[in-house]
C-alpha cells in the first residue's frame, strides 16, 4: 500500500542502523549428560531408560561466516567407556558429516571446515556413535544431536518499497501523520539485536520526525473530542480501478480498538476513524491501532497473486486540553436532621482540576430553584451548610446543583447534583387517625367493646411507630366507659355498666391520652364523643334522636295534658287562619274597570280627554285646592271603620250633566265608608300649600309664561353628579339671553 497526496514535496532520507550484542565465538563450558540424555534445538531432553550409557560433550554452536585459516572448533564427544587408551572409536554421521563437520575418531573433537550462512541454513542434525576399535562393536547406542548456526549481524535492513514520495497539506497540525515506512532485516530476531531496526531522519529536521521504533502513521486527537465524531481519515492505494479497487477497512487489534471505530467511505475509498469512548489525556496519552485494508471484490483466477489486503499501524496521540474541574463522584447524597440550626454542616463536595496544571477550584450553588436557597457552600472547601430550618413533614428531600470552576479560568464550569435527605426528629405528637362516631346501645352490657380506635403520627415510623393509649389519670375514674390498649397500635373502648338511657343522658365525653415511642416520647389528648342510641336485639342502631315516651319515659299526667293542649291550640289557630283567608278571598270587591291588557294592574282607563289647562268648563280644579272640601269626609285609615257600608247610588242622569267634583266626592266617600275592602286606601291631599306662603306656588301651571331670573351657574360647583343638570340649565339660560 502506498500513501499519496498532492502538495509540496520535501525529501527525507532515512538511515537504518543496527545494534549487535557481542557474544563469544565459542562456548567451552562442558555439560555432562547422564543416562544418555539427548540435546534438542528447543533445549528439551528426551530420557531413554537404559543403564550403563552416558555422553559428555560441549554445547554445539558454530558461528556463521567464519573466515579463519583453521577449521572452526564446534565441540567434543566423550563416552564413559573411554579410558583414554584409544580403544574407543567415535563415528559421526548425518547432515554435513565428513564434508562440513569432521570428527577426530580418537578424541571425539568436532570441527567445521567451511564458512556457514545462517540465513541459508540455521542448524544441522547429526548422529554420533562410540564403538570398540578392535571388535567394531558399538559401546553406546547411536545418539542424535544438533549443531546450531549462531547468527552474527551480517545483514543490513532493507526497505520493502521506495523511494517514497508524499505530500503534506499546508497548515497541518503538529503531529499529523505523513508516511509509514517499513524495513526488514534478515538476521535472527531471536538472538541478540542483530535484527532490530531503528529509524532516524538524516535530512528534513526540524519539520519532520520519525518514531525510532516503528515510523507508523500518527494522528492527533484532542481529549475534548466528542464521542461519535470523526477524528481522522486513512487511505490505502490500489493500482486497480473501478470495483476492483473497492476496499473495506477494519481494526484488527491494538489497545485502542475499544476506543475507536473505523468505517469505509465508498466514494472516496477512505477509512473514517470515529471516537467510541471519551478520551482522557491524564489517564492515557496515546493509542495504537492495526488497521487492515482489504479488497471487497476478489477474482479467484488471480488468487495466487494475493493476499489482496494490507495492514498498517496507526498511532493516535491524545492532545491535552484545559478541562473543567472534575468532581470525585457523579452525584452526592447528604443528610441533615430537621429543626437543625442555621449554619449546620450538611456535607462536602470535592472537585479537582484534571489537567496537569492542577489549578485551584472555586465552588458555588446554582440558585435556579427555591430549594437551592436553603443551603450555602464554602467557596474554598466545598462544605455545604443550612441556610434555613427544615420540617421533614413538609419537605423530606431537597435537590440542589453545585458548580465548580477553575480560579484561573472561571469559564470552565462543571456541575454535580446533590440530594439532601431531611432526617426525622420526633417533633409531632400522635393523634387519632380520624374523627370517630362512637355509639353505645341502651341495652349494652358491661365489658362490651363499642369502638376500636387507631392513631397516626406525622413523624417517620422510626420515631413513634408504637402508640400507647390510656385514659387521663388526672381525671377521676370514669364509671361509664374504660379503655384497653391492644398493644398493636389500636385501643378498644369498653362499657363499664349495664344499660344507658337517652332520656337521662344522650351524650358522653371520654378523654383519651395517646403517646408515641420516640425519643423523647410525645403525647396528645383527644376527646371521644359517645352517643347513646336505641338498638335492636342484634345490635343494629335504630335511632339516636332524643324522643318523648309515654310510659317508658316516666312523664307525669299533667305534663302529657299540657303537651296535648299545646298541640290542640296550634291546630285550632292554624284552622282559624285558613278560614279567615278563605273569607277574605270571597268578600273581596271587584275593581271598577278591568284592564283589557293585564288584570294585575290597577289602571283605570278614561276615554274622554279634557280641554287642557285652558278648559275651565269640564272640571273645576279649584275644588281640589279647597282645604275645606278635602277635610269634610276624611277618616283615619290605620283602623277598620266601625260604620256599616252605605248603599251605592248611581244617578240616572247622563254623563254630560254629571258634576265631576261631585262624582269624585261621592266615590271617595263610598270607598271610605266601605269597611270590607282591604287595604283601606286613603287619599292624601297635596294640592293645598297652606296660608301666607312666601315662596308662592311651585306649580308649572303658574310659570308657563314667566321667566325666572335665577342664576344656575352654581350647579357646576356641585360635582359630577349634577353635571348634566348644569348643562341643561346652562343651555336654557343661554337661549334666554339670546
Amino acid at each position: 500500500m502506498r500513501i499519496t497526496s498532492t502538495s509540496c514535496i520535501c525529501p527525507v532520507l532515512v538511515c537504518l542502523c543496527f545494534v549487535q550484542r557481542c557474544y563469544g565465538a565459542a562456548h567451552h563450558g562442558s555439560i555432562k549428560v547422564t543416562r544418555n540424555q539427548t540435546k534438542h534445538v528447543e533445549g528439551e531432553t528426551e530420557v531413554h531408560h537404559r543403564p550403563k550409557r552416558g555422553w559428555v560433550w560441549n554445547q554445539f554452536f558454530v558461528l556463521e561466516e567464519h573466515m579463519g585459516p583453521d577449521p572452526q572448533y564446534v565441540g567434543k564427544l566423550h563416552s564413559n567407556s573411554d579410558k583414554g587408551d584409544g580403544s574407543v572409536k567415535y563415528i559421526l554421521t548425518g547432515e554435513g558429516a565428513g564434508t562440513i563437520f569432521i570428527i577426530d575418531d580418537t578424541t571425539g573433537d568436532i570441527h567445521s571446515t567451511k564458512s556457514l550462512d545462517r540465513e541459508q541454513k540455521t542448524h544441522y542434525v547429526l548422529h554420533a556413535q562410540a564403538i570398540d576399535r578392535r571388535t567394531n562393536k558399538p559401546l553406546e547406542p547411536e545418539s542424535e544431536f544438533i549443531i546450531k548456526v549462531q547468527d552474527i549481524n551480517d545483514n543490513a535492513p532493507k526497505f520493502t518499497d521506495g523511494p517514497y514520495i508524499v505530500t503534506v497539506p499546508e497548515m497541518s497540525e503538529m503531529g499529523t501523520s505523513v508516511l509509514q515506512v517499513t524495513a526488514t532485516d534478515a538476521d535472527d530476531p531471536t538472538y541478540g539485536n542483530s535484527a532490530r531496526v531503528v529509524y532516524s531522519i538524516l535530512q528534513g529536521q526540524p519539520y519532520f520526525s520519525v518514531d525510532p521504533k516503528t515510523e507508523h502513521y500518527q494522528l492527533y486527537v484532542p481529549e475534548s473530542a466528542q464521542v461519535g465524531s470523526a477524528v481522522g481519515k486513512i487511505k490505502a492505494n490500489d493500482a486497480d480501478t473501478g470495483s476492483n479497487a473497492d476496499m473495506k477497512y477494519t481494526i484488527i487489534n491494538g489497545d485502542g480498538s475499544g476506543v475507536f471505530s473505523i468505517s469505509t467511505d465508498k466514494e472516496t475509498r477512505e477509512g473514517i476513524l470515529s471516537l467510541k469512548k471519551p478520551l482522557n489525556y491524564e489517564k492515557k496519552k496515546s493509542y495504537t491501532l492495526n488497521i487492515e485494508g482489504a479488497n471487497t471484490h476478489l477474482d479467484f483466477r488471480f488468487s495466487h497473486l494475493g493476499p489482496f489486503k494490507d495492514v498498517t499501524m496507526l498511532k493516535i496521540i491524545v492532545g491535552d486540553v484545559d478541562e473543567p474541574p472534575l468532581f470525585t463522584m457523579p452525584s452526592y447524597v447528604m443528610e441533615v436532621y430537621e429543626n437543625a440550626k442555621i449554619g449546620t454542616a450538611v456535607g462536602t463536595v470535592t472537585a479537582q482540576d484534571p489537567d496537569t496544571a492542577n489549578s485551584l477550584v472555586r465552588y458555588f450553588i446554582d440558585h435556579n430553584t427555591e430549594e437551592d436557597r436553603y443551603f450555602t457552600i464554602d467557596a474554598s472547601t466545598g462544605t455545604i451548610k443550612t441556610a434555613k430550618t427544615f420540617d421533614r413533614e413538609e419537605t423530606p428531600w431537597y435537590n440542589i446543583t453545585v458548580a465548580a470552576s477553575e480560579i484561573d479560568n472561571p469559564g470552565l464550569v462543571s456541575h454535580v447534583p446533590v440530594g439532601v435527605r431531611i432526617l426525622d426528629v420526633n417533633d409531632n405528637p400522635p393523634e387519632l387517625a380520624r374523627e370517630y362516631d362512637v355509639v353505645v346501645c341502651e341495652n349494652a352490657k358491661p365489658g362490651q367493646v363499642i369502638q376500636t380506635i387507631t392513631a397516626t403520627d406525622k413523624d417517620y415510623s422510626a420515631n413513634g411507630a408504637r402508640f400507647h393509649f390510656s385514659l387521663d389519670e388526672r381525671l377521676s375514674l370514669n364509671p361509664n366507659f374504660t379503655l384497653r390498649d391492644n398493644e398493636d397500635n389500636t385501643a378498644s373502648i369498653l362499657t363499664r355498666r349495664r344499660r344507658y338511657s337517652r332520656t337521662t343522658q344522650d351524650i358522653y365525653y371520654l378523654p383519651v391520652l395517646i403517646s408515641d415511642g420516640g425519643v423523647p416520647p410525645l403525647s396528645s389528648s383527644s376527646t371521644l364523643t359517645i352517643r347513646v342510641c336505641a338498638c335492636e336485639r342484634d345490635g343494629r342502631v335504630r335511632t339516636c334522636h332524643a324522643e318523648a315516651f309515654l310510659s317508658s319515659a316516666g312523664l307525669s299526667t299533667g305534663a302529657l295534658i299540657a303537651i296535648l293542649l299545646c298541640v290542640v291550640i296550634l291546630l285550632v289557630f292554624s284552622l282559624a287562619i285558613v278560614v279567615l283567608f278563605i273569607t277574605l278571598r270571597r268578600s273581596k270587591k271587584e275593581p271598577l274597570i278591568i284592564s283589557e291588557e293585564d288584570v294585575r294592574e290597577n289602571v283605570v282607563t278614561y276615554d274622554d280627554e279634557g280641554g287642557g289647562e285652558e278648559d275651565t268648563e269640564a272640571f273645576d280644579i279649584t275644588a281640589l285646592r279647597n282645604p275645606s272640601a278635602a277635610e269634610e269626609l276624611k277618616y283615619r285609615r290605620d283602623v277598620r271603620p266601625e260604620v256599616k257600608p252605605v248603599p251605592r247610588h248611581h244617578p240616572s242622569s247622563s254623563l254630560d250633566s254629571i258634576d265631576v267634583q261631585e262624582f269624585i266626592k261621592q266615590r271617595l266617600a263610598e270607598a271610605d265608608l266601605d269597611p270590607s275592602v282591604p287595604p283601606y286606601d286613603s287619599l292624601q291631599t297635596y294640592a293645598y300649600e297652606g296660608h301666607r306662603s312666601e315662596a308662592g306656588s311651585i306649580s308649572s301651571l303658574d310659570s308657563a309664561t314667566t321667566h325666572s331670573d335665577q342664576d344656575y351657574n352654581y350647579l357646576g360647583d356641585w360635582g359630577p353628579e349634577f353635571k348634566k343638570l348644569a348643562e341643561l340649565y346652562g343651555e336654557i339660560e343661554s337661549e334666554r339671553t339670546t
